[in-house]
């Protein structure tokens, strides 16, 4: 009876490892919840239209982008008037590292950002307070997290809006003059919709009104879908088209050719 009081004892007992295998369970569902939600949480912790949110990114304003755009933002013979571009235009501009500029060229380049995320969003409101123009996106339209339907109605209105500049499979091209509409791989879904409704560069406007929000995150959505997809069929040769295609064929064909029709004389004599 002792025996079976003691066995009972023993198996009522917590695994020394437990502790440590509930703390790693801990963290690792905390840093889960952390990356799902920091973009929801960085932005919901500033106000952008809380005063002091706007007199610091006029601060920020008036030392970095002032030259340019001028005091109020009116725009100078250097640079473009900022009022009514909205909060998203500066987010994207800014959060792209594109703005400020690196030097005077036909179109800003992807940099690193200068500014933190809440200058950059301080700068933001202010812009947005000086008239209305588009909004930051909301979060439920960047998860791509449309379903098989929402991503083929994506890659179709993808098709059918982007890929004559971006190349149907977002990998870019070239335009006129020295510019180019850049590559999608690899941006953020934030940045996405953001240059959807704000036109950045050479890029049209998509108002709500031409592609609803819902479709924006459909298209969003298969941006994310053919990032994440493995290649299939073979060496993808940058997946910039029928030029790099067509160079390879004629340069590994001909040489192929070449080769063979010498190997064949050189064995025929």
């Amino acid at each position: 009876m002792a025996r079976a009081k003691k066995n009972v004892h023993k198996t009522g007992r917590r695994h020394p490892l437990a502790t440590a295998a509930l703390v790693a369970v801990g963290l690792l569902v905390t840093g889960a919840a952390y990356a799902g939600f920091s973009q929801t949480s960085a932005t919901a912790e500033i106000d952008l239209e809380s005063p002091a949110t706007i007199e610091a990114g006029q601060k920020l304003f008036g030392a970095n982008c002032a030259t340019c755009h001028g005091a109020a933002a009116q725009g100078t013979p250097d640079g473009p008037s900022l009022v009514g571009v909205g909060a998203a235009s500066v987010n994207f501009q800014v959060g792209t590292g594109r703005m400020p500029l690196a030097f005077q060229g036909p179109q800003g380049m992807v940099k690193p950002q200068q500014f933190s995320e809440e200058q950059t969003l301080q700068m933001a409101a202010y812009v947005a307070s000086l008239a209305p123009g588009p909004g930051l996106p909301e979060t439920q339209y960047l998860q791509a997290d449309s379903d098989d339907e929402g991503i083929a109605k994506g890659g179709e209105l993808f098709r059918i809006n982007c890929a004559m500049c971006h190349n149907v499979s977002a990998a870019g091209g070239a335009l006129t003059q020295g510019k180019f509409a850049p590559k999608l791989t690899g941006v953020a879904p934030t940045h996405i919709y953001e240059a959807m409704v704000t036109g950045p560069q050479n890029m049209p406007v998509f108002s709500d009104a031409n592609i609803t929000p819902q479709q924006k995150a459909d298209i969003i959505s298969y941006l994310k879908y053919i990032e994440e997809k493995p290649a299939i069929g073979g060496l993808t040769l940058g997946s910039i088209g029928p030029v790099a295609e067509g160079l390879f064929i004629w340069v590994i064909g001909l040489g192929a050719i070449i080769g063979l029709t010498v190997w064949v004389t050189a064995k025929s004599n």
